[in-house]
């Protein structure tokens, strides 16, 4: 049976990228699209090899319910914020219960937060001499980097590792596991996560 994702970004779009890639040739998975609220976002550009267009919304259309509604109509099995900066409001929870997920570059629930995101985050892990770092997926409720977890991975630090370096250690765990956890819930197989 075929199951529909949406995707949110704000940026670059690496993880939207390597997501679409992995979904390329799979009968059984749609991108129905992929939306943004930066009509600058590296990932516009990124989306076009894969004949995907870009939607850009701005603040009034995501928060007055009209994207909402939009994104309700396509019927999605899984919204997907992949370096999404805006709040999720409870609208969009209520509507979508178990449906919206969030990748974080942290092990949650260790620098979460408003304004925790990229190298904030890299840079708060770096400052605090941390031994290890790594990626939280997570479910998406009212409050930001909150939701219940579906999975963690970890990556071992250095003295030596700079911001640089921890960006890319958590680069390449997002790489490797975002787009498998993604195929694990539409195929409803999250226990063997």
């Amino acid at each position: 049976m075929l199951k529909k994702i949406i995707l949110l970004a704000s940026g670059n779009g690496s993880n939207v990228e390597n997501i679409c890639r992995f979904f390329e040739h799979d009968d059984n998975i749609e991108i129905l699209g992929v939306f943004t609220n930066n009509p600058k976002a590296g990932v516009l550009k990124r989306i076009e090899s894969f004949g995907l267009k870009g939607i850009v919304f701005d603040r009034t259309k995501f928060t007055n319910g009209n994207l909402l509604e939009e994104i309700k109509a396509l019927s999605p099995d899984l919204i997907v914020l992949a370096g999404f900066l805006w709040k999720i409001g409870p609208d969009w929870v209520r509507s979508f219960p178990s449906k919206i997920i969030n990748i974080h570059p942290a092990l949650l629930p260790k620098y979460g937060g408003k304004g925790m995101y990229g190298n904030y985050v890299h840079r708060a892990v770096k400052e605090n001499n941390e031994k290890e770092t790594g990626i939280t997926i997570h479910y998406v409720n009212e409050e930001y980097d909150k939701g219940n977890f579906i999975f963690q991975a970890r990556v071992s630090l250095y003295d030596q590792d700079n911001e640089s370096d921890i960006a890319a250690k958590i680069h390449s765990l997002e790489q490797q596991h975002f787009p498998k956890i993604i195929a694990s819930l539409l195929n409803n197989n999250v226990n063997e996560i």
